[in-house]
């Protein structure tokens, strides 16, 4: 069955909706209940492509899942195997982590190259080093990367670049590993710390999250433990990337305005009114959306690549020219394309692009290539004149609970329909 989603354009958004659980902080804290033996209660999980993707893997490794609501109990008591598949591991890149998990429980993984969606690039050399340096052997074969962990002990490391993944592979690795493991130039991002809370929960002794260094020492032990993941802080930022592109005024609910200081920053400089208290940020739009000079995607607290296709798609219908600089993957402008065909005026020249904002845009038939890209043509479908068709939201689904009844709550013309 496919489907599709057809947005009736040139209603501003209004009224108030809630976030969901973060889709980067369920898939590590669902890789990380591997490491212990018990029954764990993980709350505010949502109910994504990728979810579903990673209960299946928990479920071949042994464990048994179970939903109620938005919440998930896994019972990773008995054996578990060391080994997911390749069938698995090529639907979501994220997957990696699991390596990390695996080897601290069973000394042993064999997994294949993770997949995703098609970014550009992105290669696991910085996990693979960092493992070794933890003792780990490790070699390829036939596809497989195949791991031993026996003579893991705690090392100093320093990443060349903080990766996310890398980062939370070693945490994985290391809590479980005797001695002390000392992570510099680590990725910042909160759902970084949202894993170390959840692990400390478990019996973990991490410190560091959030800064540039993670220390961490190794337990004999880890617990279950009960759990709520954090909100997703992309998934707010494309609620008010709508509702500013649309003429709107909303309030976003359940969520941490501090992990949205770099997207808030960009938005007040477009022209939007913010405001913000202790789990809520509020935008009103302008009548017109202003140009910005500059925006350079950079890790936390940088501005996040991942919000990068939605301020492409909003900027399409600012006053002037707007310049995007993608710093970490390769192919991030893939909606660009699909946006010229809606009218929006963009030159993407490697990774830069370069918008000079419309007047309108114009409902068409647009595809999804990627998850970011495929809600950035949502937000343009919302403030284009007609009747815009994204097809293959697929995607979307990766990391989206509920974006169409989300945006239907707001008052957009929208639907999701089945052929």
């Amino acid at each position: 069955m496919m489907s599709r989603i057809l947005i009736e354009g040139g209603t501003p958004l209004a009224g108030a909706v809630d976030v969901h659980g973060a889709k980067n902080a369920v898939l590590p804290i669902l890789a990380a209940t591997v490491l212990s033996e018990g029954v764990h209660v993980i709350h505010n999980c949502p109910k994504l492509k990728d979810v579903s993707i990673t209960v299946e893997m928990l479920r071949y490794l042994g464990a048994k899942v179970t939903r109620e609501d938005d919440t998930l109990i896994v019972d990773t008591r008995g054996h578990l195997g060391n080994h997911i598949p390749e069938k698995l591991m090529r639907e979501l890149r994220s997957s990696i982590v699991f390596m990390g998990a695996i080897l601290a429980r069973n000394k042993r993984a064999k997994i294949s190259a993770p997949g995703g969606c098609e970014l550009g690039p992105r290669p696991i050399d910085l996990h693979i080093k960092a493992l070794r340096e933890l003792g780990a052997s490790i070699r390829e074969s036939h596809g497989y990367i195949i791991c031993n962990g026996s003579q893991m002990r705690g090392a100093n490391i320093h990443l060349s670049f903080p990766s996310v993944g890398a980062t939370e592979n070693i945490m994985l690795a290391a809590c479980l590993t005797e001695g002390r493991t000392v992570i510099e130039n680590v990725a910042k991002e909160p759902e970084i710390l949202d894993l170390q809370n959840f692990l400390n929960r478990m019996g973990a002794k991490i410190s560091g999250a959030g800064s540039s260094q993670i220390t961490i020492d190794g337990v004999k032990e880890l617990y279950a433990a009960e759990y709520t993941v954090m909100p997703d802080r992309i998934v707010a930022a494309t609620y008010l990337c709508g509702a500013a592109a649309s003429g709107g005024r909303v309030e976003i609910r359940k969520v941490v305005p501090e992990h949205l200081s770099a997207t808030l920053s960009v938005l007040r400089e477009s022209g939007c009114e913010i405001s913000s208290g202790e789990d809520w940020v509020s935008l009103c739009a302008p009548e017109r959306l202003q140009a910005v000079r500059e925006i350079t995607t950079m890790p936390y607290p940088g501005f996040p690549t991942d919000a990068q296709s939605l301020f492409l798609a909003m900027l399409a219908v600012a006053d002037g020219t707007s310049i995007i600089k993608e710093t970490i993957f390769e192919s991030r402008f893939k909606p660009a394309e699909e946006l010229v065909r809606m009218g929006a005026d963009i030159t993407v020249d490697g990774r830069i692009a370069i918008v000079q904002g419309v007047k309108k845009l114009s409902g068409a038939t647009v595809s999804a290539k990627d998850l970011r890209g495929g809600a950035a043509l949502v937000i343009a479908g919302l403030c284009a004149e007609g009747v815009t068709e994204v097809e293959n939201p697929c995607y979307i689904d990766r990391g989206y609970a509920h974006l169409v009844e989300a945006f239907e709550q707001l008052g957009a013309k929208i639907k999701r329909v089945e052929y």
